[in-house]
C-alpha cells in the first residue's frame, strides 16, 4: 500500500487534483516513473487492430516508455503481452486479489513479475460495472497519453479518454474503417481533434519526445513471409486489387466484380492455397465464419 505521500506513488497521478489517497501496488513501482503511454480499445479488437497494438506495444517499449492499459480481454491484452519484455503496467477495476477477466489471470501474474499491477480498490474487492470508469481514470491517469485504438461510440475507452483530458493528458487515436462499428468511437475522437497515430514516431512526436535512436517496427503490419506467385487468371487480379485487411463479404466482391460468386469463393481458395492468406486474412476469415454461421443457425431464423 502507497499513499500519494510516498515517494513509491506514481508520479503523475500524484500531480491530479485529487488522486487517490491509497493504491496498491504488486511489482517494481519504479515503472511508473519512467515515461508511461497508456493503450487502450476494444475487447472485441480484430485481428488487424490486436497486431497493431501488439507492435506498437513494442515499438514504444523500445523507445523508453512503459505502457499501461487495464488488463482486459483484446486491445489490453495485446498492448500487455508486447510490453512484458520493456515493462508493463495493469490497473484493475478490484483489488489486487481478484483481476478481472479469469482469462487473464495468467498475464496478470507475468505482468507482476516483469512490470507492476496497481489499484485503488482495497484487497478483497470484485469488481463491479460502477468501478470500471475510476479505473479509467487511474490508467489515464496515471500516464502522459492515451492512445485509443477501435473503440465504438459508447464504449469505457471513451470514458478513458474523456478523463485524460479533463487531466490535461494528450489524447490520441488510430483510425479504424468507416465500415467497422468497433472503429466509430476512435474516428469520432479524431474529428474532435485528438491526435491521428499510424506509428510509435507518431505518438513520441505528439508528446513533443526526441526522435528514438535506433529505428522502430520491422516492416509493414500485413507483409507477406514468401513472395506469392502472380494470379494466374483476371479474376484472381481483379480480387487482388479490392481485397484489403478491411473484412469484404463474398457475395459483395462478386457483386462488385459482376461474377458469379461461386467463380468469386474458389478463386478466393486458389489465392491461399498459393500462398497469399497472410494479406488477406480478414477476408478469408470472414468467408469461413459465416460459412459456419449458417451451417449452426437453426432452421427457423433467417
Amino acid at each position: 500500500m502507497v499513499a500519494s505521500c510516498e515517494p513509491d506513488y506514481p508520479p503523475l497521478l500524484a500531480q491530479l487534483d485529487a488522486p487517490p489517497p491509497p493504491i496498491a501496488i504488486r511489482g517494481d513501482a519504479t515503472w511508473l516513473k519512467k515515461p508511461t503511454i497508456a493503450l487502450v480499445g476494444s475487447r472485441e479488437g480484430s485481428a488487424a487492430a490486436l497486431m497493431f497494438t501488439e507492435r506498437l506495444a513494442v515499438d514504444l517499449g523500445a523507445a523508453g516508455f512503459t505502457v499501461v492499459s487495464g488488463l482486459a480481454r483484446g486491445i489490453d491484452a495485446a498492448a500487455h503481452k508486447g510490453a512484458l519484455a520493456s515493462g508493463a503496467v495493469a490497473v484493475l477495476a478490484g483489488g489486487l486479489d481478484h483481476p478481472y477477466p479469469p482469462q487473464n489471470l495468467k498475464l496478470h501474474e507475468a505482468i507482476c513479475e516483469r512490470g507492476a499491477v496497481i489499484a485503488e480498490a482495497p484487497l478483497g474487492t470484485i469488481a463491479r460495472a460502477r468501478d470500471f470508469p475510476r479505473r479509467n481514470a487511474i490508467i489515464s491517469g496515471v500516464s502522459r497519453g492515451v492512445v485509443v485504438i477501435e473503440a465504438a461510440l459508447r464504449s469505457g475507452s471513451l470514458i478513458t479518454a474523456r478523463a485524460a483530458a479533463d487531466q490535461g493528458r494528450d489524447v490520441m487515436a488510430v483510425p479504424g474503417s468507416p465500415l467497422d462499428t468497433r472503429a466509430r468511437g476512435s474516428n469520432a475522437l479524431i474529428k474532435q481533434g485528438a491526435t491521428l497515430i499510424e506509428s510509435a514516431e507518431d505518438v513520441i512526436a505528439a508528446l513533443g519526445e526526441t526522435t528514438p535512436s535506433r529505428p522502430l517496427s520491422a516492416g509493414p503490419l500485413f507483409e507477406d513471409a514468401i513472395e506469392a506467385p502472380p494470379p494466374s487468371t483476371k479474376l484472381q487480379k481483379q480480387i487482388l486489387d479490392l481485397l484489403s485487411p478491411t473484412p469484404v463479404h463474398v457475395n459483395d466482391l462478386a457483386r462488385l466484380l459482376d461474377a458469379p460468386s461461386g467463380a468469386v469463393a474458389a478463386a478466393l481458395t486458389e489465392l491461399e492455397l498459393n500462398g497469399r492468406e497472410p494479406r488477406y486474412l480478414a477476408a478469408m476469415q470472414l468467408r469461413r465464419a459465416q460459412a459456419s454461421a449458417r451451417r449452426v443457425r437453426p432452421s427457423g431464423l433467417r
